[in-house]
């Protein structure tokens, strides 16, 4: 009945944080849009003034509340994942006899739960959950989002769109010091596809992107924002 209850309310909040990412969608597209001011971008112009061209009450206040969505995303994602931990700690008491772990699962993106001593504590999972847990995949935590990216760079090219949530890229997946990881993770890989695992309008998409040099900064022309 614990464990009913449990599946019920993380599926709960797995709708919530769905909706929460529509609308900080929403709003990363508004302030993005060509003329936009951006996620950070200056209010005031080259002279010090407030620019003319937009409507800096509004901003501000679209701004405002992206941030709260985003606290708001970060703690319903971890409460998902502390449910996640007592489902699978109740699934592996009741199996004693589960199958050796397979070479190199930890490196897969999608789990399957006859190996779920191989998945990591920040899963998530499918949205059948409720009905058939125990049989459903896994699929990792995003961990970044898209909120700036530049035409002709190699990221426009290589498919990667504004607003997509970075569940793994290259070997790289949610922990610390993610931000070093992550720029290693492409300087050590310049010329050389990488592969990208991404969350877009909630389907899972795989990708892959090449770190080079190009006429812009960096190499690949857009922006992570942490979750």
């Amino acid at each position: 009945m614990v464990a009913t209850n449990l599946k019920a309310e993380t599926f709960s909040l797995m709708e919530k944080r769905d909706a929460i990412e529509t609308e900080m969608n929403a709003i990363i597209d508004l302030l993005c849009r060509p003329g936009g001011p951006g996620i950070s971008g200056n209010l005031i112009d080259s002279e010090g003034f407030p620019r003319s061209d937009i409507d800096i009450p509004s901003v501000r206040s679209e701004r405002h509340r992206l941030s709260e969505l985003r606290n708001d995303y970060r703690d319903i994602t971890e409460k998902i994942s502390d449910n996640l931990q007592v489902l699978h700690s109740g699934r592996l008491a009741q199996n004693v006899s589960l199958p050796s772990k397979s070479p190199g699962l930890d490196n897969q993106v999608f789990h399957s739960t006859d190996t779920i001593s191989s998945i990591p504590w920040h899963a998530s999972i499918s949205e059948d959950f409720p009905s058939a847990m125990d049989e459903e995949p896994i699929v990792g935590v995003p961990f970044a989002m898209v909120d700036e990216i530049a035409d002709a760079s190699p990221a426009a090219e290589d498919g990667i769109q504004l607003g997509d949530q970075i569940v793994k890229f290259g070997n790289v997946e949610i922990g610390e010091g993610l931000l070093p990881r992550l720029s290693s993770e492409a300087q050590s890989n310049q010329g050389h596809a990488i592969p990208l695992v991404i969350m877009r309008l909630g389907a899972v998409i795989n990708l892959t992107v090449t770190p080079r040099p190009w006429h812009g900064r960096g190499l690949l022309g857009c922006h992570f924002r942490l979750l």
